[in-house]
């Protein structure tokens, strides 16, 4: 019975990292695409300009985004083989 509890706490701390690591992407990469949405609109940039700062923004942000999940979820992993 105890093994029941166990790998329904397992499952549980997973799906709170899961989140977390999701909740902590998005953040970063807003954080990251929020310097180039700032610039474009700060600087009243032209078309071809403006779109090439907002897409090179959104895919820094994406790469970082992507970045910290992969991060946070390979270190949950990690911890998980070792039993902490």
């Amino acid at each position: 019975m105890d093994m029941g509890r166990e790998s329904r706490w397992e499952k549980d701390a997973m799906t709170v990292e899961i989140v977390f690591a999701l909740v902590t992407a998005v953040a970063l990469g807003a954080a990251v695409f929020a310097p180039a949405l700032t610039l474009a609109l700060a600087f009243d940039l032209s078309g071809s300009v403006r779109k090439a700062v907002l897409v090179g923004g959104a895919l820094l942000g994406a790469t970082a985004g992507i970045w910290r999940l992969v991060r946070v979820l390979r270190r949950f992993d990690e911890q998980r083989r070792m039993g902490h």
